[in-house]
């Protein structure tokens, strides 16, 4: 999966001419990868426990503690803390390679951690999920993943593709009754329940991704670069979705986003990350206005 930012390109006809910078927004010069990761670890601070709790209030319910995770035997991230309160949000940013979709990766089991542990829960409920399976996290913890663009079944309907994220139901009835309600809530879908997914527009596309994710009421989203392959409008809109299941249903958002300055707009928290650990943490509006994070990610 994607972890990149968008770098533009020069106007051939004036070298003068600004260009899509690393995130969003315009610079004078392209930023490499590289360059990004080596000025992002000089900006790097010291980004205690206490902090992270700080920002996540007194009771975190995504609490990640001392995690070592990566892919075989090769260590991606090393030694992160993330904490995250029920009906929060956060935004993970960095340069390509840094680790952020490593991070929600670890968080659903879809890769090898070396040590650590990934607690989900209120207070004393607090429960160890490390080493439970993606179906379990999504069963029994309450967490959904929902991936990059391109995840939906084309040649089903709309209605079977949401069938198809209640396959952890008990009962098929149970699938149905669920989809129903997804229908309910967004009539967009509901117009085009009968139609094949794969004649959607890319905004309803990612509106049934996060639909068929829905299906089994998770408490945890895990969001993978939500508006990757979307023209603004849709952006737009996939963003007021988001919006809506945190502050009216109550979902908590872990979300990597290429665009840091949407991303970090929507977000409560931010982190910056390289090379597999957090360098920087903050609400979103600090990090917003932090004059290094938006040389490097803001386009400013």
């Amino acid at each position: 999966m994607s972890d990149t930012g968008s770098n533009g390109r020069a106007d051939k006809a004036d070298s003068a001419q600004a260009i899509s910078g690393y995130g969003s927004g315009g610079v004078e010069t392209v930023i490499s990868v590289d360059d990004v990761t080596r000025q992002v670890k000089e900006m790097a601070e010291e980004v205690p426990v206490s902090k992270l709790e700080a920002l996540a209030g007194a009771d975190p319910y995504v609490t990640i503690e001392n995690l070592h995770a990566g892919y075989g035997k090769m260590e991606i991230l090393h030694n992160v803390n993330l904490r995250v309160a029920r009906k929060q949000s956060l935004c993970l940013i960095g340069p390509n390679g840094a680790g952020k979709s490593t991070v929600l990766h670890a968080i659903f089991g879809f890769n090898n951690i070396f040590s650590g542990s990934i607690r989900i829960g209120d207070g004393a409920d607090k429960k160890d999920v490390t080493k439970l399976s993606p179906n379990q996290k999504l069963s029994q913890a309450g967490i959904a993943y929902i991936l990059q663009d391109k995840s939906v079944f084309p040649g089903m309907t709309v209605e079977e593709n949401l069938w198809m994220g209640g396959f952890l139901k008990d009962q098929v009835n149970e699938a149905k009754q669920a989809a129903e309600m997804i229908f309910d809530k967004y009539p967009r879908l509901a117009a085009r329940r009968r139609h094949q997914a794969k004649v959607l527009s890319g905004g309803e596309r990612r509106l049934l991704e996060i639909s068929r994710a829905l299906v089994m009421n998770p408490e945890v989203l895990l969001v993978d670069e939500p508006s990757i392959g979307l023209e603004p409008r849709f952006i737009d809109m996939v963003f007021e979705i988001l919006h809506g299941l945190q502050h009216e249903d109550g979902k908590t958002i872990i979300m990597v986003e290429q665009n840091a300055k949407k991303g970090l707009e929507f977000a409560d928290i931010g982190y910056v990350l390289v090379s597999g650990e957090v360098a920087i943490a903050g609400s979103g509006d600090e990090l917003l206005a932090n004059p290094k994070v938006g040389q490097l990610f803001l386009g400013g």
